[in-house]
């Protein structure tokens, strides 16, 4: 039986980059760092010569970690595809807020990709114990969907 999360991947080209995005502009903080390489990470990826940087990061309420992987090696695929909402397999993380608004404004400065302003759930769509639920989607410095989601 899964008990819980306990983490979510994203790879990332720059991890210095991602860290300060994550840790400066998001306010996650920075839990642990190291370095990957051998053959008991080659067996668990599947890959061969693997060399990664990997970063964890906590967002304020805590669990479950972020972890910012940086193979050196081998090089992955960037698929621009993967930028669509609508492509197959894990598109977003929602990232919960108390004023979506100011953090729009707050990634619109930092020169963030926002697809939109945010946008208020019908009420007739579904209905959340903790109230109306507003979003907005946003790319990370890799291209990555991520979502601010608050509830009033």
């Amino acid at each position: 039986m899964i008990r819980a999360i306990d983490h979510i991947n994203i790879v990332v080209t720059d991890l210095e980059r991602s860290v300060a995005f994550y840790t400066e502009l998001l306010g996650f903080k920075l839990a642990k760092e190291a370095t990957l390489e051998g053959e008991w990470i080659d067996r668990i990826v599947g890959l061969k010569g693997v060399r990664g940087r990997v970063a964890y990061v906590v967002a304020p309420a805590g669990e479950p970690r972020v972890e910012l992987l940086c193979y050196d090696s081998p090089a992955g695929e960037d698929p621009v595809v993967n930028r669509a909402a609508n492509t197959v397999g894990l598109r977003h993380i929602a990232l919960r807020v108390d004023d979506i608004h100011a953090m729009t404004a707050k990634l619109r400065a930092a020169g963030v990709e926002v697809f939109s302003d945010p946008v208020k759930v019908p009420s007739g769509v579904v209905q959340h114990d903790q109230g109306h639920k507003t979003l907005v989607y946003f790319l990370d410095p890799d291209g990555v969907i991520l979502e601010l989601a608050q509830y009033s």
